[in-house]
């Protein structure tokens, strides 16, 4: 899941970037002027869907400075990780109201190289996932310490897919758990039903159904409203409800969810639901 803001409130940090005003004299890092190549960063559907869907801004911008925050007043660090102030500017918005003004500052959290050196951001473009600083213009809090990704075309590509999911009309919304899960067998030998309630973030209605027919492997499809249908498909992976779905079910019914009449009911309801979770496969991330 997405981890959320562990650093102190970017506002209390005020004194922070005051305090580095200084050091930027000579500890600021100058806009490189020979242009690199883009580098891709390493993510994947759910790392760029975890961060989207907390983020009230996402943006493109370009690093102009970068200072390094001195560990006493970044507490929380990672090790192997050190927490920079950075001054870039507005390149595109991607999602979220527009900003005033071009220049932004925030602080972000970033991995040291194998060699425990900064990676090289003067000049660079980058994802930035953040919410506006109330009455602070410019000022961003990320949604994570390293909600800041490297900038790469096939990155923005995936992302404004995502986006646009997460956009539309109808989204599917957060998963919280299986709130009931039952098994109703049918007249016929091997025919039957289960279905699976799931208590959502939001209150709407979202269902799972699993179909037994004689002679046939079993099915099933979700449906996130009042409607159960039992006809459809089992969501695409690298989409807004395969990720709703595999990254965040449990790996197992839980207790008192499974409300079958008796132990065989039961028992369906409860491989039916594996049936699900290891058809949707894993939900892989590379942040960590």
């Amino acid at each position: 899941m997405l981890r959320q803001l562990s650093f102190n409130n970017f506002i209390g940090q005020r004194a922070v970037i005051i305090a580095l005003g200084a050091a930027m004299a000579f500890g600021a890092v100058p806009a490189d002027s020979a242009p690199r190549p883009p580098v891709e960063p390493v993510v994947t559907y759910a790392d760029l869907a975890d961060l989207a869907d907390h983020a009230p801004l996402v943006l493109r911008a370009q690093v102009r400075k970068v200072a390094v925050v001195e560990p006493a007043r970044a507490p929380g660090v990672r090790a192997g990780w050190v927490r920079l102030y950075i001054e870039a500017r507005t390149e595109t918005l991607l999602s979220g109201p527009p900003l005033t003004g071009a220049g932004l500052r925030y602080l972000v959290d970033v991995p040291l190289d194998a060699k425990g050196k900064l990676p090289k951001l003067a000049k660079r473009s980058v994802l930035l996932f953040a919410r506006a600083v109330p009455g602070r213009p410019g000022e961003l809090q990320l949604v994570a310490p390293d909600a800041q990704l490297l900038w790469g075309p096939q990155a923005e590509l995936r992302l404004r897919g995502v986006l646009g999911e997460l956009l539309a009309a109808g989204a599917p919304g957060r998963i919280n758990k299986v709130r009931e899960a039952i098994y109703v067998p049918g007249n016929l030998a091997g025919e039957g039903e289960t279905q699976m309630f799931l208590d959502t973030a939001d209150g709407e209605p979202a269902t799972i159904t699993v179909v037994h027919t004689p002679g046939a492997p079993p099915r099933w499809s979700v449906a996130f409203s009042e409607l159960v249908d039992s006809s459809g498909v089992p969501p695409a992976r690298e989409t807004l409800l395969w990720y709703r779905l595999a990254c965040f079910l449990p790996g197992a019914l839980g207790e008192g969810a499974n409300v079958s009449a008796g132990p065989e009911d039961a028992a369906q309801a409860a491989a039916d639901y594996r049936f699900v979770r290891s058809d949707l496969g894993p939900c892989p991330r590379e942040r960590r």
